[in-house]
């Protein structure tokens, strides 16, 4: 079974950090582009961040010098470290598999993972 799983999300005060992994399972990551995706309610997705399969990465705007993604091939996880989270971080946040690279097609999603950033 294919499949990817996303964790640690949690509520956290303005300012906190947060670590969220994406493990696969039935595949390796390694020959995958990860990107991470965000929606908050009324609102729609948002691309956060993305790591080609040679390691480059890419991040939004909103997000830039706050989050960092990283892999580690040996755990076939993906990483996604938040820092100096703001109460607009507040999403559901996805992962999502891309076999041709960060701005193809998907093809597979996690089932996401909730963050809130409240005091």
């Amino acid at each position: 079974q294919l499949q990817l799983v996303e964790s640690g999300g949690g509520l956290v005060q303005p300012g906190g950090s947060l670590r969220l992994s994406c493990t696969a399972s039935g595949f390796t990551l390694d020959s995958y582009a990860i990107r991470w995706f965000r929606q908050a309610p009324g609102k729609e997705r948002e691309g956060v961040s993305c790591i080609s399969r040679s390691g480059t990465t890419y991040y939004a705007d909103s997000v830039k010098g706050r989050f960092t993604i990283s892999r580690d091939n040996a755990k076939n996880t993906v990483y996604l470290q938040m820092n100096s989270l703001k109460p607009e971080d507040t999403a559901i946040y996805y992962c999502a598999a891309k076999a041709r690279g960060c701005d193809q097609p998907v093809n597979y999603w996690g089932q996401g993972t909730q963050v809130t950033v409240s005091s």
